[in-house]
């Protein structure tokens, strides 16, 4: 049930692995949880924000 990921921070550590294993789809763990804010760019332009307004973001300390 517990797998093994190397995680960039936290070195090699144990997670929960896909609890309902299905023969024709097996689900699997292929990376580790992102770090914090690591994909918070990416999700604030998919909302529609320019880079001028992440940055003015970063600067008030809002994300």
């Amino acid at each position: 049930m517990a797998v093994e990921v190397d995680h960039p921070r936290a070195g090699r550590t144990r997670v929960l692995g896909i609890p309902v294993k299905l023969s024709t789809t097996p689900g699997s763990i292929r990376r580790p949880a992102p770090t914090l804010g690591q994909h918070t760019d990416e999700v604030l332009s998919e909302l529609g924000y320019d880079a001028v307004a992440i940055s003015d973001f970063r600067a008030r300390k809002i994300v």
